[in-house]
């Protein structure tokens, strides 16, 4: 494994690892007893009251149908703007994209993907996500690739990369700028 790919591994899986334990706002869907669990407790909850909780252990509370998630995540409507608005940006111009966005995204398909096994209309949801996102990461992909080949790129076009784009972009700009160093 190269060097760079260690980095943007750690790097992913450190924000994955951040996202997973942000805290969320949550809707008690039912009234629930504390829960003790090693070292801290949730709850007790009142139906209908909201909570601020961990992700990860919201996504739990919500799986036991205890709670629901009220963080406005993404789904197939909002990632069809971003899919639109990024394609409509030149190839320096990076869109904005929301706060974790890859994070978010890799929760939706991986929902989508466990519900679609179920459901036809689910299936063809988690197509067309797949595809929007596929088609996202590879259009910011172009963009990153040449912008870190380019010799000063404007601060500008940097400022929309996300974390993790911006972990790719530093080992792209390096490997380019040390074959360069090599073959001139």
């Amino acid at each position: 494994m190269l060097s760079g790919e260690a980095d943007i591994r750690s790097s992913v899986n450190h924000l994955d690892f951040i996202f997973k334990n942000k805290l969320v706002t949550v809707i008690a869907v039912k009234s629930s007893p504390e829960i003790n669990l090693v070292g801290f407790s949730l709850g007790p909850f009142e139906e209908g009251r909201e909570y601020e909780v961990r992700l990860c252990f919201a996504q739990e509370l919500e799986r036991e149908g205890l709670v629901r998630i009220k963080d406005g995540g993404l789904d197939a409507a909002k990632l069809y703007k971003i899919h639109w608005t990024e394609r409509i940006q030149s190839l320096g111009q990076l869109a904005t994209l929301p706060e974790d966005f890859y994070p978010r995204l890799r929760r939706l398909i991986n929902e989508l993907k466990d519900s679609s096994k179920a459901s036809p209309e689910r299936m063809r949801e988690y197509e067309y996500v797949q595809n929007l996102a596929q088609d996202i990461v590879n259009c910011r992909l172009r963009k990153i690739v040449s912008l870190a080949s380019i010799s000063m790129p404007e601060g500008q076009a940097l400022k929309n990369l996300t974390f993790e784009e911006k972990s790719l972009y530093d080992s792209v700009r390096q490997i380019v700028s040390e074959w360069r160093s090599k073959i001139i």
